[in-house]
């Protein structure tokens, strides 16, 4: 009994580690909709933008699909969303920082 519990446990961490990334530009409704965050509104304009065109880079994703700012993008691909194939990166510290203007 033990043993059957543990490896329940075992198998179930596993799995949530091999959680498989979706690529917007491939993935149809279905797929797209297991990500946490995307439901059915959401899938429906991403698929139509893509129909339009593949998705460049996750800047792309967030200028063409309303609604879908950094912050949800951020979101999406912690998910799992990947665009060609690439989680969202973060900006580099520099370019969210402000500089210094105290006076010495």
């Amino acid at each position: 009994m033990l043993i059957k519990s543990l490896s329940a446990l075992v198998l179930a961490l596993l799995s949530s580690l091999a959680m498989a990334a979706v690529e917007l530009n491939s993935a149809d409704q279905a797929a797209l909709e297991s990500v946490r965050g995307i439901g059915p509104t959401l899938s429906a304009k991403l698929l139509a933008e893509r129909q339009k065109a593949a998705f460049k880079d996750w800047a792309d994703v967030v200028a063409r699909v309303p609604g879908v700012g950094m912050a949800s993008a951020a979101k999406l691909s912690a998910a799992g969303l990947t665009v060609k194939g690439q989680p969202m990166s973060a900006p580099p510290a520099a370019a969210t920082r402000r500089p210094s203007t105290s006076a010495n």
